[in-house]
């Protein structure tokens, strides 16, 4: 595991601004696991990555109650996915989401719902809200595969 990236995004805008230059260095077989509470920013930059990368404007809604929302983008498919609300593994094997770690760019809210399903080659972003300036967001980024080092190197 690589010594994990501290970012401060003091805004809504810098965040969204920062997942638009995530999206940059993704492809298909990347997979980035949001982690957070509720209200700490895993939906805002989900949405705001997606959108960065979509040919025509749409609507980006939180997955929390179609679980997952796929969407066809100019860097291939991206599926954004809340796991907040399954209760076990072959839950998540239903909808599909381990043949999509490997075709797609997966964004994954909740993912310790994962559990032994969690690709070994994910980034973890861990989002925690500032308890002085509710707008800011503190982001810790992790990950093992090194293939991270050079895409992150964007938002640096």
């Amino acid at each position: 595991m690589n010594t994990p990236l501290k970012l401060t995004l003091n805004s809504p805008q810098v965040t969204a601004d920062t997942a638009a230059r995530m999206s940059s260095a993704l492809q298909p077989g990347d997979t980035i696991l949001l982690e957070g509470t509720i209200g700490s920013g895993k939906t805002h930059f989900a949405r705001a990555l997606i959108q960065s990368v979509l040919a025509a404007p749409e609507d980006v809604p939180s997955p929390t109650f179609t679980l997952v929302q796929v969407y066809e983008t100019r860097i291939g498919e991206v599926w954004h996915s809340d796991l907040y609300r399954l209760n076990s593994v072959e839950e998540i094997e239903e909808l599909g989401l381990t043949e999509a770690f490997d075709t797609s760019i997966c964004l994954m809210e909740w993912p310790d719902k994962l559990g032994p399903l969690t690709p070994e080659s994910a980034l973890l972003i861990r989002f925690v809200t500032d308890p002085d300036d509710q707008d800011t967001r503190h982001l810790a980024l992790s990950w093992s595969d090194p293939k991270w080092n050079a895409k992150l190197e964007i938002i640096q």
